[in-house]
């Protein structure tokens, strides 16, 4: 039966299919258990990627990631010539063997994202990690702390100077940086292990796909869109480097990075975060009351207003019929990954925001 088998290319593949499908099954039946995957995946073994991965890769001053990325596209591209090439000389067993071992190829690429990276998705999530389940809030708190957050955005912004916003790209990498490993050593919530961001080869492709950054989950590693407004990079920075710090869900980093940002005594990552959510909180405002969304926006400084105008000239420039499809695509890649709101998921950051801080602002403790 063995030797059968080994001589036998396209049952041999099959066979390897087959086990492969099981291997998925199997890591998927974890899901349903986000204690076990908290206390064995993201407490464990994904503690031990970061060990391994992050200061091995950190010596590399370009994105690994980006450069696999390449290397999996030009090998789909050859691959699909191949195929074709054998289909019309009508080598079909030959073609049937090279599909099969696509499908093999894409199984271990699954079995990897969730092996190096994607348990996070399934662990529990950040509302009951941090003690954060009251999310309920009314439309009068959700006025009041939108107000809050529009006053701090516009002092940070008075204090940014012109020097900070002409710093080096590395330079805003670096204050990053920092704040995630100031934040780490106050909060087991926050462990940070080598933390890192590179500014990404891709960037050209992710600015028409309306991509200010990215995790790559095979290599570990935090990737940004480093053309886009200087304002938006500390932020986005500290977002990426929350999803190296196991924070899988859209929502879940946005608040992470947050809450890095504003502990920052850096000026330009301070108002970095303080934009993010007041964009963040606006639309949520507008979504329950456009009277008082009105009334708040006439608030925003000059100063604010004007960026949020670059921010938006600068993507409205790149928009195209591509960044739809791709965010189609990634729409579903999240409700496929404990995130069933989608893209709908990133405004449920609000939601975060509003529990952590609603005992103090509407207590007065």
């Amino acid at each position: 039966m063995r030797k059968y088998i080994s001589k036998n290319p396209l049952l041999k593949r099959i066979i390897i299919i087959l086990l492969l499908a099981l291997a998925i099954f199997l890591l998927m039946l974890l899901a349903d258990h986000p204690k076990l995957v908290e206390r064995y995946y993201s407490g464990g073994f994904y503690k031990l990627i970061c060990w391994v991965f992050h200061p091995v890769l950190n010596l590399f001053p370009f994105s690994v990631g980006d450069v696999l990325y390449a290397v999996v596209v030009i090998a789909i591209i050859l691959g699909v010539v191949r195929i074709i090439k054998l289909l019309f000389k009508k080598q079909f067993e030959k073609a049937a063997a090279a599909l099969l071992g696509w499908v093999i190829g894409m199984q271990i690429g699954i079995l990897a994202f969730y092996l190096f990276w994607g348990m996070n998705y399934f662990r529990p999530s950040a509302a009951d990690r941090l003690n954060l389940r009251d999310t309920a809030f009314t439309t009068a708190n959700l006025k009041a702390v939108t107000k809050l957050l529009i006053d701090s955005a516009n002092a940070c912004r008075a204090r940014v100077t012109a020097a900070d916003l002409v710093q080096s790209n590395s330079t805003i990498y670096q204050t990053a940086i920092n704040a995630v490993k100031a934040v780490s050593a106050d909060s087991a919530s926050f462990n940070a292990f080598h933390p890192g961001i590179k500014p990404s080869m891709l960037t050209f492709f992710m600015n028409y796909i309306g991509t200010s950054g990215y995790y790559n989950p095979f290599t570990s590693e935090a990737q940004i869109n480093y053309a886009m407004p200087v304002f938006n990079r500390p932020f986005v920075a500290c977002h990426e480097m929350s999803h190296q710090i196991g924070y899988g869900a859209e929502d879940e980093a946005d608040f992470a990075g947050f809450v890095i940002g504003i502990q920052s005594k850096d000026r330009l990552l301070r108002y970095s975060a303080y934009h993010l959510a007041v964009d963040e909180f606006m639309h949520t405002l507008r979504r329950r009351d456009t009277t008082a969304h009105k009334e708040l926006k006439a608030m925003i400084s000059k100063q604010v207003h004007q960026d949020f105008v670059i921010e938006r000239d600068y993507w409205i420039n790149y928009e195209n019929k591509l960044s739809a499809i791709s965010s189609i695509f990634y729409d579903n890649f999240l409700k496929a990954n404990n995130q069933p709101q989608g893209l709908g998921t990133y405004n449920r950051m609000v939601l975060l925001v509003m529990a952590k801080y609603k005992a103090y602002w509407f207590t007065g403790h």
